[in-house]
């Protein structure tokens, strides 16, 4: 076996711990050295950490950010998404293509740069955008493209590629980023200007676990995911759950498309999110807490550690905090490698034990048996800062806010409107008046919650933001008067098929037969009973998928169906008092070619029988 790689390996390991459950740490250091993770360095992984090369290449070969195959030392990942379609991507993957002389999916000659696309990176309101490694570049165009590409080949350095430093801590110089907040307006909560940091943890541990407990279920407030599950009732769950080990879980894996709110908090209120993290360990009885950061913020890593680090010098992490004999609690950072699926908080949970992020059955749940098997709570980016706020100014001040829904929601608006960003808005806000805002008065449609969730037409643009009405996990897409929907649903379907984990059959194969029928439909080859069996088979993808990504894939084409439906009659045909033909030796041809052997079937068309 290869010396070199074996050498690699065991340095990788020994700063995880040769902790098995460390398993994407270490892929992910391994490959940084090697370039890939080949299978000889899978096997000396699994000796190392006392694993299986299965286990470990399950891992390699689940993740999109990983490969067992060599790549380029450069690999520049194009972003594929429908807004940074609408911005322009295909222009700007042509010209790629064109300067490095390569497709995508391939390798320059020299084995120097690999050309790729991936899902959503989190900058639709600055599209087209790229990864290359673990650089952002935003805003692209032709020009621009020719000018990176000239760079990349001159010097090898995709840090030297940025061309302008973002606002507010983008340029920290810990993060040196291109990216911009767009912050359009800012709220009380979240995005005001006036927050005292560590006031509310102060005031948490002035109060007992069970009183903070009741001020989070008193200010009503529900998780900032889509599901808007109750915050306070998931904490009584998890800290009332047998084990004397428990954790704590901020998901910042921000993965629908179209959702970038949580990269501004990670960049701005950084510490207002560790604040509230720390309330909820206290609150449940943790010592012990993750950041599932997504690997597309990989350009935040160090400005986080750094925040980390500070508030463990200042006593505000790690042991007696706040001077409170007996409260210890700390956090580590989980990168995670380019998974939508991962967002779901059982396959983050997977994740982080170092595994495929499959989504498991519940119950049991994770308030009972989550990470590691021990009671976990796990919440997203803006569900903690909100957390510290209710802590600070109290359940009523917060409560005061909203309407049905309480409090503040942040939102990613893009697409075809003149004003993309962020925009913190108390719930109870029209999606009428969020147009107003954004400059998208003439919107044709809008998706609401990404991908997953809804899309919308002008007779629901009187709707709220809430809860009980128009929910979001936060993303806002805006389609304008001439983008075709149907290329917007195929759009989406593309996505989920890609993201599929491929567990179960609806979700694995039920969408793929979703995509085919779109295709038909804007083909114009459906007729009114295809559409409705279309339908049908929406309902039995969303009814019998194992986890929430198959059960929400079918909302783009259940919702347009709802909402648009002149869009699928515009296209159908009518078949009335026509028979449809069928090729019988044809359709067996494939398996005919493949059996080596006509079927009997073929055998009795030429014999006329």
């Amino acid at each position: 076996m290869n010396g070199s790689i074996g050498k690699t390996v065991q340095e990788v390991c020994r700063a995880n711990d040769y902790d098995p459950h460390r398993m994407m740490d270490i892929v992910r250091g391994v490959q940084e050295v090697e370039g890939y993770v080949s299978g000889e360095a899978m096997e000396w992984i699994a000796a190392t950490v006392g694993s299986h090369r299965v286990e470990v290449e399950s891992v390699v070969s689940f993740y999109s950010f990983f490969t067992d195959q060599p790549q380029g030392r450069i690999v520049i990942r194009l972003c594929d998404d429908i807004v940074d379609r609408m911005a322009g991507s295909a222009q700007v993957e042509q010209a790629f293509v064109e300067q490095l002389g390569i497709q995508v999916g391939e390798t320059t000659p020299d084995g120097a740069i690999t050309l790729t696309r991936t899902a959503c990176i989190g900058m639709c309101d600055q599209a087209p955008a790229a990864l290359i490694n673990d650089v952002v570049v935003t805003s692209l165009n032709s020009d621009r493209v020719r000018d990176l590409v000239r760079g990349l080949r001159d010097h090898m350095d995709p840090a030297r590629l940025i061309w302008t430093l973002g606002d507010g801590n983008n340029d920290h110089n810990l993060v040196q980023a291109m990216v911009h907040n767009n912050i359009r307006q800012r709220g009380q909560v979240i995005l005001a200007e006036d927050i005292d940091l560590d006031q509310g943890l102060q005031k948490a541990l002035a109060m007992t676990p069970t009183e903070v407990i009741r001020a989070v279920n008193n200010a009503r407030l529900r998780g900032r995911g889509g599901a808007g599950f109750p915050v306070g009732m998931k904490w009584q769950f998890t800290r009332d759950a047998e084990g004397e080990r428990k954790f704590i879980i901020c998901n910042a894996d921000e993965g629908e498309p179209g959702t970038f709110k949580d990269r501004v908090i990670l960049t701005e209120r950084a510490e207002l999110m560790v604040e509230g993290m720390t309330i909820g360990a206290y609150a449940i009885g943790a010592s012990e807490g993750l950041i599932y950061l997504r690997g597309e913020y990989a350009y935040l890593r160090p400005y986080l550690d750094n925040v980390l680090q500070r508030r463990r010098a200042a006593s505000l992490l790690g042991q007696n905090i706040h001077g409170l004999e007996g409260f210890h609690f700390d956090i580590r950072i989980q990168l995670g490698a380019g998974s939508y699926v991962c967002g779901e908080e059982t396959a983050l949970i997977s994740s982080c034990e170092g595994r495929r992020g499959d989504p498991t059955n519940r119950p049991p749940f994770p308030a009972q048996h989550g990470y590691l098997g021990c009671p976990t709570a796990v919440n997203n980016v803006e569900t903690f800062c909100c957390v510290a706020r209710i802590l600070d100014r109290g359940p009523g001040w917060f409560a005061s806010m909203g309407s049905s829904s309480t409090g503040t929601k942040l939102l990613s608006v893009a697409g075809d409107c003149r004003s993309p960003g962020v925009y913190e808005v108390e719930f109870g806000t029209s999606l009428g008046e969020i147009l107003r805002l954004v400059g998208a008065e003439d919107a044709q449609a809008v998706q609401m919650g990404g991908p997953s969730g809804q899309m919308v037409g002008p007779a629901d643009y009187g709707r709220e933001i809430c809860y009980d009405d128009l929910a979001t996990g936060g993303s806002v897409m805006v389609f304008g008067p001439e983008r075709n929907l149907l290329e917007v649903v195929r759009t989406f379907l593309e996505f989920f098929i890609d993201e599929s984990c491929g567990y179960c059959t609806p979700c694995r194969v039920g969408n793929r037969l979703l995509g085919q029928g779109i295709d038909k439909v804007m083909a114009s080859r459906v007729s009114a009973d295809d559409v409705a069996q279309l339908e049908e088979l929406a309902m039995t993808v969303k009814n019998s998928s194992r986890c929430g990504l198959g059960q929400t894939s079918p909302n783009p084409v259940m919702s347009t169906l709802k909402n648009f439906r002149d869009i699928y009659e515009d296209h159908t045909v009518d078949t009335a008092g026509k028979v449809a033909s069928f090729d019988l030796e044809a359709a067996l041809g494939e398996a005919t070619a493949i059996a080596g052997r006509s079927s009997v079937h073929n055998k009795g068309l030429r014999q006329g029988s």
